[in-house]
Formats: structure tokens, sequence, C-alpha cells
């Protein structure tokens, strides 16, 4: 093991997926798709998102493999990087418990999909993708090397840059007015008040 903070990274990473997305994923695979929008661009971004927030942080706590790419900061920057993971960890949770069975990891809309307007989503349309910047920037800070620790900032910006626009518009084109009125009174990543 690493140092203190990378156990810090592994215990709220497995806090995640074992009990925030793995439940949402069961969910999800007992649902049935209305409207699927997924391209092969988009699950190859997914994919990349995945390789630099799940697999390249584990190869680095438990391997020597990518020792070359190390960096040192100051120790303290450890503490800053444990209160963002947290504070992702508990925006995903939140995020998560309210959509529901109406999560999907993918672009689409599920037979019998709601408009969720309450919790967190009240102020903020995409909790999700706000708790995976905040981990995006707190990895650096935890991990020390220019693979693990950035590589998941550099993944997610693509693939929230093309993600955002297609989920809104697939939101429209399923809820009409109501999602551009709910686009009106809150924010995308960041709360509106």
């Amino acid at each position: 093991m690493r140092d203190p903070f990378s156990v810090v990274w592994l215990v709220l990473w497995a806090l995640y997926l074992f009990g925030i997305y793995t439940p949402s994923a069961r969910r999800f695979r007992r649902s049935r798709v209305r409207e699927n929008r997924t391209s092969v661009g988009d699950a190859l971004l997914d994919f990349s998102v995945f390789f630099a927030w799940q697999v390249f942080p584990l190869i680095y706590i438990f391997s020597d493999w990518l020792d070359f790419a190390d960096y040192r900061l100051p120790s303290w920057t450890g503490w800053p990087g444990a209160a963002l993971l947290a504070l992702a960890v508990a925006v995903l949770f939140l995020a998560y418990r309210t959509l529901g069975a109406n999560w999907s990891p993918k672009i689409d809309v599920r037979e019998g999909q709601t408009l969720i307007t309450g919790g967190i989503y009240a102020r903020i349309r995409h909790p999700i993708y706000a708790g995976i910047w905040l981990w995006a920037l707190a990895q650096p800070l935890l991990l020390h090397n220019w693979i693990a620790g950035p590589a998941m900032l550099v993944t997610f910006l693509p693939l929230y840059v093309t993600r955002l626009p297609k989920e809104e518009a697939m939101m429209i084109a399923h809820f009409g007015e109501r999602y551009r009125a709910y686009m009106q009174r809150t924010g995308a990543i960041f709360p509106r008040f």
C-alpha cells in the first residue's frame, strides 16, 4: 500500500463501487430501454473514463508498474483531496438514491422513466457529473502519479463535453416543456439557488 491517502482513495472507491454503483447497476439490468442514444463513441469515452477512474489507480496502489510516473506534492494536499473525495461520494450517493430506477449508465430513456426534480435534483440537473468532477479533482491530490492521478480529469472532460448536450437533448425530446422549465431553475453541475 502506498500511503494513508491511497488507502482513503481505496476505501471511498470500494464504498462507491459496492455500496452505490453496483445496486444501481443491478436495478438497471432489470429495466427495459425505451430509447437508446448511446453511440460507439460514447461507449469508448465511457471505457476510457473507467480505466482512468478505476483501473489505473488500482494498478498504481497495488503494483510498481506506474512508478516511473510518480510525482510528489506536499503531504498536506492529501487532506483537501480526501475532503473532495468524501464530498464526491456523498453527492454520488444522494444522486443515485434520488434517481432510483431512473438511473442509467447510458444515454437512454427507460420504460416508465420519470422526471426527477426533488432531492439533490432540485438545485442541480447533473449531480452525478458534479460528483465525478469532484472525484477527478481529488484523485491527483491523493494519488501522486501522472497516470493514476490526473488521468481521470483528462478523460472525463471530453466525455462531459460531448455527453451532456446529448443527454439534455434527449430529456427535452422525452419530457418537453417540463424539462425546459426544470433547466431554467437549476444549474447543470453547480447548484442554482
